[in-house]
């Protein structure tokens, strides 16, 4: 009897390690799968919140723009990401011109160094370029150009603004000459895509 009990224990015993064994490697394997896949870092949350919160401050007069100009509100809001890097660039944050636009006679201006392409190659030249009041007067200005072209062709930018969908309106920045990046179509649609621009489209 006393053999059959020790051998009861030893049994129990057994299956009571064995559980625990499994047990601290299931914890162990959920705390590493957890800490890879569900812990974003510090820089990433604020990266996030960074740019929810530009998107949040041009959307009103990009939505705006888009009903006065019949400029697509994610083209207006997907170039203001590109031209100043999320408001960041020197020429955004510093003189409020979000889109790259450059001045003309008689206009506010500020020169600085920018990239164009030629033949399709990148090339450092210096540019002069408007400088705004603040982000609004920007957007307003942005949409103003396509919306009524340029002094020697009012009609450079019809496609941009006839457009129906922002595929097409993006295709048609590159095609009617507002950007001389060969990639530029590209990159604005890839913007709109990954941040659900088009959304706004509809208000």
């Amino acid at each position: 009897m006393a053999r059959k009990k020790r051998r009861k224990q030893n049994k129990l015993a057994a299956y009571v390690l064995t559980t625990l064994i499994l047990l601290v490697m299931f914890v162990g394997a959920v705390m590493i799968l957890g800490n890879y896949h569900f812990n974003p870092s510090y820089e990433q949350s604020n990266v996030s919140a960074q740019h929810k919160k530009f998107i949040n401050k041009i959307l009103p007069k990009s939505v705006e723009m888009q009903r006065k100009y019949k400029i697509l509100t994610s083209i207006t809001i997907a170039q203001a990401i590109l031209e100043s890097d999320w408001g960041q660039s020197r020429l955004a944050a510093k003189y409020n011109n979000l889109f790259g636009v450059k001045a003309g006679p008689g206009q506010k201006s500020v020169t600085l160094d920018t990239t164009e392409y030629t033949s399709g190659s990148p090339v450092m030249v210096h540019g002069k370029f408007r400088v705004y009041d603040n982000w609004d007067e920007s957007i307003e200005a942005h949409a103003f150009l396509l919306a009524h072209g340029t002094d020697w062709n009012p009609m450079q930018y019809k496609e941009v603004v006839d457009a129906d969908n922002y595929v097409d309106s993006a295709k048609a920045l590159s095609t009617d000459g507002y950007a001389t990046d060969p990639a530029y179509a590209e990159k604005i649609i890839k913007i709109i895509k990954k941040y659900h621009l088009n959304q706004y489209d509809k208000q």
